[in-house]
């Protein structure tokens, strides 16, 4: 790969909502969308529209909201779901957040810890996805050798299929994490 720096900044693993970027005010739908197209936004896509939110609370992936505002611990919630949407389906996210919903509604759990915690995995997941990235390239660029045009397609094809296998693997485990859920 030719810059593996440019590479890995296009990708902009570092996207986020912070605590710090969740208002302590409730928000209307509006404003809430605003801050996830402002946080995640590619240009392209919205990342959360009204019809997603709306689907969202009918699915129950998170306790009902009240007054038409949304809390902190509603934003937290839906960028989690947004998080794990890429990889998960509807019905296993909302048995991953069930017992959250359910606990934060007795207000016997901490959700800005958690999602702190979470954060802090996220910087450390990036991290070890660039160094694994890195390592990846170099490896296949040993077997591959000269860098011609065809042997660009091939080393672009067997990245594409070692990180879409790698993709599956991780995927696996995570829905065997959450059929035990279950």
């Amino acid at each position: 790969m030719e810059n593996m720096k440019t590479f890995i900044e296009e990708l902009k693993l570092e996207k986020k909502i912070k605590l710090e970027d969740i208002p302590t005010i409730d928000l209307y739908m509006d404003q809430v969308i605003q801050l996830f197209d402002h946080s995640f936004s590619n240009g392209k896509d919205k990342t959360l529209t009204k019809t997603m939110i709306n689907n969202y609370a009918k699915a129950k992936l998170f306790f009902p909201i009240q007054n038409k505002k949304y809390t902190k611990e509603h934003i937290i919630l839906m960028s989690l779901i947004y998080q794990l949407k890429g990889t998960l389906s509807i019905n296993d996210i909302k048995i991953t957040l069930q017992g959250m919903n359910e606990k934060i509604v007795e207000e016997a759990f901490d959700l800005e810890q958690f999602y702190s915690t979470y954060l802090g995995l996220v910087d450390l997941n990036v991290e070890r996805f660039k160094n694994d990235v890195k390592e990846r390239v170099k490896e296949v660029s040993e077997v591959i050798g000269e860098d011609t045009g065809e042997s660009k397609l091939i080393t672009n094809a067997l990245l594409i299929a070692s990180l879409s296998h790698m993709s599956t693997l991780y995927k696996s485990a995570a829905e065997k994490l959450v059929r035990d859920l279950e």
